[in-house]
This record gives C-alpha cells, structure tokens and sequence, in this order.
C-alpha cells in the first residue's frame, strides 16, 4: 500500500477532546511534527476529521 505523510500544522488547544485524541491516535503531538502511516481507509478517515490541523505532504 502506499504511504502518506502527514504534518500538523495548526494548534489543537480549543479544539473538541475527539480531535485531540484523533491527533494523539495518529502520533502527532507538536505543531509542524510529521508522521508517515499506509494510507488505509481507517487512516484516511482520521485525516479528514482533523483536515484543518493537519496537511499531507506528497
């Protein structure tokens, strides 16, 4: 499968404690920090419900 990066690049203070723990599930925990997962369908799926944190990187 392929890989994708994803760097978060906004804060999650005030955000609602789902988002945050989604962002902790995925590794990231400081702002511009970068992690690489497979792009499976549970992943992608967390991605879009913090898509305005994060970014992923071609």
């Amino acid at each position: 499968m392929a890989t994708i990066k994803i760097q978060q690049v906004k804060s999650k203070i005030k955000c609602p404690k789902n988002q945050k723990l989604t962002l902790e599930a995925l590794g990231l925990r400081k702002i511009n920090a970068v992690v690489e997962h497979e792009a499976t369908p549970q992943i992608l799926g967390m991605v879009q419900c913090v898509k305005h944190l994060v970014k992923i990187i071609e």
